[in-house]
């Protein structure tokens, strides 16, 4: 005879959504009913298992006096000294055994208890409920000593009936929390595991007669002009929106002229839904989004998303973001030009739909479902085909669209990511399209498209892009009528992304291809006493994916990293052309619906860099989509031998909501007099002595022929290097075998190269060092040559470089590498101010810079190649200056490249000496001919073959000089 028992806690294993809550209805707040925040410090007592502890903490006079504290909303693990346990990061591994819908007996279990009074002013008509706006991932609650229920879908709203349990004093809530549940199956979401209430908890008055639920519908016809809104509501009331004459009974349709909403130019109208117990705020943006013609149309027109996949994050409390933390994720990616937003991959807070409602951000809305971790098992077992949590994925559903409906931002219904295909997405969807008619429903792996309005997918490369663009990608009928996006694309991983201009041309090119969002926001960083911000192992987790959790385009504190800055320039919404040469322009605005007169344009002349003249540019005030060539002054000075360039900007004419008057939307930069390349005349001949050889202002070893000194400046020998600490693009992804150069690099050896003197040859007019440069093991090499002029004040260094063998890779740099006693400041005249490399130069300016040596490091949370300066024309630094012919790629650091490769964290570069052939430097500065691409193979494609840096017969020389 065999029995199993049930338990107090078999609900954390029950696929059902939970019991006790209420239905899902709008997220709003109103003056008329009260409200009481419950976030701020808790009791905490953490449990190792789920039944560890009984429920006798819920009862009214429980002593939780030795208890720890916590700041609600936030996550236990992220408080304290360590002791309730660490953060566990996995990209799509379950860190539990694969057993739906069971979970570990080792189950941290949180009980929380917050103690409060009623506010004096409090109703009395007992009329009230709970909301809990994110519990990760199980909550069971008590108020007063009443069971009230318990609910799973950590992302998600949930409110329970209190009002007949409330007490004027002492009122016990107790939430006791479990970090796994049947749910954890359902959240599986490539970031942080996190437990905790992490988001609001908020006591609601509700009088009588007040609102229960509503549905504002706010459509606009771009033919008439004219919107039409409707408030459909649980209650009878009445809506008016005072600035369009409105007053009308819910559920009524009134059609007037109206200003349409769009990310471009988001008007609200303020009105005010009335019962007869409340008063509610709207703020009503009228579009209409459809499908037609094959296209995502909004007002009429097909849209194009330069968009962002955005998970809520901050290094210290996770995802417990304040309404100022996701006002500056707005305001960031509003001053960088994106348009759009995909909530990855869940339902975000609401207050930050509520600001893109504001400022102007098209979203793409995801449930709160992701099973990819049963991909490890050919998806056998996924709950999305499996009728019995079809009940969970529809409440799941629901609880989004219900909470969210009212935000015109809203363009997308998501039904979540990477969760297989199955009969409970198909159900999400029917309900969905029935529920509402005004959006399309997206989900990425439905690449039939039997359920979604649109055919998604991720990190598809350039070339399928384009032949889904042509049309020519096959598929299922329906799929071939459907707009494409690519709802994840441009990994940003480390330096990088690479390649996003290049999508970016596609996306211009094909109707059908309505652009993408780049892989992610934000860094995942946790901030670290010893080493800065911690990723995926450092809390001695047993399974974990690393620093792939660390992708954003901005750092854990918010820095925007070069990505970014890329990005902005790439889709930037006044596209600047021309060579400059016959003084004419091509102005073309690629905004969708707002046209030119926001932006002012000037332009500016430089010579050899730096501005000379500058003005106004009188630009048509261009309707969206509409070109216009545009003449530039005639050169403002003679710049004989000199080089010149025009700049144009497109800054705002006066000061916006989300940015200041002056800030820089989109610019061009044209050529106009060519560069003289710089020259030295062989006049010095090199003078043997006992132990040195000088030539001009240089002295080299005689044995070796290394230079040793230019001036009073020591130099570690320039050499050549084509080793670069792999950045995680390099590196790739583990399923991606035959193309990740970062280990093919190191198995060929290229990070151990070995350096062969043949000859020291000192000539009539030159000094020629003849080497070869080659891996240990293999048989190909670089044949190098070394040679040395000057005239008598000047030193020209010019490399010869002859690959031997066959090479099958291409290389990671070419260039040479020497070392600095000293350096601090940095001037340089070339593309700035930030890194570049040659698949992410878009946003490089070329002009005259400076920056210390420290500030040209790009601090990726985990440390790799970075800091590169492109189209360098001279640098001066440590009391040298370097002239390039041709132009150079430039990078400075206080590290060697193996000490940058070795590092795992950025508190493990330290500022110091490091040698290099038995000498002392401070400062390594590399002058790179080429450098290999960039790409986004950390998850992605790697850089296109145009990006490729090939072993091949190549020469290019550095002129040399002492600054004063």
């Amino acid at each position: 005879m065999s029995f199993r028992t049930t338990t107090a806690v078999d609900y954390v294993e029950d696929v059902s959504p939970g019991r006790g809550a209420l239905p899902p209805r709008a997220w709003y707040s109103s003056s008329d009913a009260a409200s009481l925040s419950l976030n701020g410090r808790w009791r905490l007592r953490v449990s190792a298992t789920a039944d560890a502890e009984d429920d006798s903490f819920a009862e009214e006079g429980f002593d939780a006096g030795d208890w720890a504290e916590v700041t609600v909303p936030g996550h236990w693990v992220l408080q304290g000294d360590g002791s309730f346990g660490s953060p566990i990061y996995t990209n799509h591994l379950y860190p539990f055994p694969v057993d739906p819908p069971h979970v570990p007996t080792e189950n941290p279990t949180g009980d929380h208890l917050r103690v409060f009074d009623l506010p004096a002013d409090w109703p009395a008509d007992g009329s009230a409920v709970l909301r809990f706006d994110g519990v990760e991932s199980c909550a069971r609650v008590w108020l007063n000593g009443t069971d009230i229920g318990e609910f799973k879908g950590s992302r998600l709203p949930h409110e329970f009936a209190v009002g007949h349990l409330l007490k004027t004093v002492g009122n016990v809530l107790a939430v006791r929390v479990h970090q796994w549940s049947a749910g954890s199956y359902l959240e599986d979401q490539d970031q942080w595991w996190l437990p905790g209430i992490f988001r609001d908890v908020t006591l609601l008055h509700r009088p009588a007669g007040s609102v229960l639920d509503f549905f504002v519908h706010a459509s606009y016809d771009h033919t008439s002009g004219e919107g039409t809104l409707r408030v459909d509501s649980d209650v009878d009331g009445r809506v008016t929106v005072p600035a369009l004459d409105i007053d009308v009974a819910t559920g009524e349709p009134v059609t007037v002229p109206v200003r349409p909403w769009s990310a471009e130019t988001p008007y609200l109208y303020d009105g005010v839904l009335a019962t007869e117990g409340e008063r509610v705020p709207l703020r009503i943006g009228f579009r209409t989004v459809v499908l037609e013609d094959g296209l995502i149309k909004v007002n009429g027109k097909a849209v194009l998303f330069k968009g962002v996949n955005r998970h809520e994050w901050h290094p210290e409390k996770g995802r417990a973001l304040d309404l100022e933390t996701m006002r500056e994720d707005v305001l960031l990616m509003k001053r960088h030009n994106l348009n759009a937003v995909r909530t990855s991959h869940y339902p975000p807070h609401p207050a930050f739909l509520d600001l893109c409602d504001e400022y102007g951000l098209w979203v793409i809305d995801e449930c709160d479902l992701e099973t990819h971790g049963f991909t490890e098992q050919g998806w056998r077992d996924n709950p999305v085909d499996d009728d019995r949590w079809t009940p969970a994925l529809l409440d799941r559903a629901a609880r989004m669209v219900e909470r969210d409906k009212n935000h015109p931002s809203i363009v997308f219904w998501s039904l979540g990511n990477e969760a297989g295909t199955g009969r409970g997405l198909t159900a999400m969807a029917e309900w969905i399209h029935g529920r509402d008619s005004s959006r399309l429903v997206h989900y990425e792996g439905d690449w039939d498209c039997r359920d979604t309005d649109v055919y998604s997918r991720m990190y598809a490369f350039h070339a399928e892009v384009e032949s889904i663009g042509q049309g020519l990608d096959g598929g299922t009928h329906k799929r071939r009528e459907l707009p494409f996006i690519q709802c994840e694309y441009g990994h940003a991983m480390g330096n990088g992304p690479g390649g996003i201009a290049d999508y970016q041309r596609l996306f211009e090119k094909y109707e059908r291809l309505q652009g993408g969002f780049i892989w992610e926001w934000i860094d995942h960083g946790i901030k670290h006493p010893e080493l800065g911000y911690a990723y995926g192992g450092d809390f001695g987790e047993e399974l974990h994916d690393g620093n792939f959790v660390c992708d954003g385009l901005i750092f854990p504190d918010r820095t925007p990293s070069p990505g970014l800055l890329e990005y902005k320039k790439v889709i930037e919404p006044v596209h600047i052309e021309g060579d400059g040469s016959d003084g004419t322009l091509r102005v073309t605005n690629r905004h969708d619906f707002a046209d030119l007169s926001a932006l002012a344009f000037e332009w500016s002349y430089q010579v050899d860099g730096e501005t000379v003249e500058a003005g106004t540019l009188n630009v048509p005030s261009l309707a969206a989509g509409e070109s216009a060539d545009v003449k530039l002054p005639e050169p403002p000075a003679d710049a004989r031998g000199a080089e010149t360039q025009w700049t144009v900007r497109a800054l705002l004419a006066a000061d916006t909501a989300w940015a200041p008057k002056d800030h820089v939307v989109a610019w061009g930069q044209f050529p106009g007099v060519s560069r003289p390349l710089p020259s030295v005349a062989p006049t010095d001949r090199p003078a043997l002595g006992e132990k040195l050889i000088t030539l001009g202002p240089a002295s080299f070893d005689v044995r070796t022929g290394a230079l040793k000194t230019i001036g009073g400046v020591s130099v570690v020998s320039p050499r050549l290097d084509v080793w670069r600490a792999t950045t995680d693009n390099d590196d790739g992804a583990e399923w991606q075998s035959d193309t990740r150069y970062g280990v093919l690099w190191r198995t060929l050896g290229l990070h151990r190269m070995q350096h062969r003197l043949d000859s020291v040859e000192a000539g009539e007019n030159a000094l020629t060092v003849r080497t070869r440069v080659a891996p240990a093991a293999r048989e190909v090499g670089l044949d190098t040559v070394y040679r040395w002029t000057s005239d008598g004040t000047r030193l020209r260094l010019t490399v010869s470089v002859t690959p031997e063998g066959e090479w099958t890779l291409p290389l990671p740099r070419l260039g040479v590498r020497l070392g600095l006693p000293e350096a601090d400041q940095v001037k340089w005249f070339g593309g700035g101010p930030g890194e570049a490399y040659p698949d992410t130069r878009s946003a490089s300016l070329v002009g005259r810079w400076q920056s210390t040596v420290d500030d040209l490091q790009t601090p990726y949370v985990r440390p790799q190649e970075n800091g590169a300066r492109a189209d360098v024309r001279w640098a001066e630094l440590g009391g040298l200056r370097i002239e390039g012919d041709p132009e150079f790629w430039f990078t400075a650091r206080r590290w060697t490249t193996e000490q940058l490769d070795a590092a795992t964290h950025l508190t493990d570069l330290t500022a110091g000496t490091a040698s290099d052939s038995g000498s002392a430097a401070a400062v390594w500065v590399n002058l790179d001919h080429g450098l290999h691409g960039i790409g986004s193979q950390s998850c992605g494609p790697g850089p296109l073959p145009q990006y490729f840096l090939r072993a091949e017969p190549t020469e290019f020389s550095f002129v040399f000089s002492v600054t004063d």
